[in-house]
């Protein structure tokens, strides 16, 4: 039995060229930049986002393990044109669903981040709430939105208001 060495070129040339036809992959940065730092006091975060002249703060409710969480980071929130769009109307917090960490809610009242989402009637996760200037919930959205465009759309519906008048469901009708 011969025993011939294997031409490296002759091996690794169809899978360049493999690669070479795929398509590139769309541009995306670290989901975690769609994230503000927090120090858990949600009432001086509503302050900061008067200062900035934003709409409200949206808080995700999230937790370890959920694969729609992973999904949304993975997908969406990692999105350029989503990040810059939220950045741009909102100051942005997760908050875990299970954490043990300090949190003072927007009335200034101090609990666990997970009795923080069970006061704020979070069932499952994720769970974004978008919260105007005074504390008041402009709307609660549970689950992952299939695209991207569906999250910017979610957030047009609340920037623009829309929230006041149609449920998003009617909205996104409207905006094919």
């Amino acid at each position: 039995m011969i025993i011939r060495p294997i031409n490296l070129v002759a091996f690794l040339l169809p899978m360049f060229f493999y690669i070479a036809i795929l398509p590139a992959p769309a541009a995306t940065q670290d989901a975690a930049r769609f994230f503000d730092s927090s120090l858990g006091d949600f009432r001086a975060e509503l302050e900061a986002a008067r200062q900035q002249r934003k709409i409200g703060v949206l808080l995700m409710f999230e937790m370890e393990g959920c694969p729609y969480c992973k999904r949304m980071r993975e997908t969406v929130l990692n999105r350029p044109e989503v990040q810059a769009y939220y950045r741009r109307h909102f100051l942005i917090f997760s908050v875990d669903v299970m954490g043990d960490v300090p949190v003072q809610d927007f009335t200034g009242r101090e609990l666990r981040e997970k009795d923080f989402a069970r006061d704020s009637k979070v069932s499952g996760t994720p769970t974004f709430v978008f919260t105007g200037l005074k504390g008041e919930v402009m709307t609660t959205y549970a689950g992952a939105t299939r695209t991207p465009e569906e999250f910017l759309l979610l957030g047009r519906y609340v920037v623009d208001g829309a929230y006041r008048k149609q449920t998003f469901t009617q909205f996104k009708q409207n905006a094919k």
